[in-house]
């Protein structure tokens, strides 16, 4: 997942009010995967 990807999904849910703990998930996949490439 890319910070944008993580950024589409924090948008949708403050739009349809969702699960808060979602948002902050796909911002903590999005930073590790651009932790591994980073190391790649």
């Amino acid at each position: 997942m890319t910070k944008e990807d993580a950024q589409r999904i924090q948008s949708a849910v403050d739009r349809k009010g969702g699960d808060k703990g979602f948002k902050s998930q796909a911002m903590h996949a999005a930073a590790k995967n651009e932790e591994e490439e980073d190391e790649e």
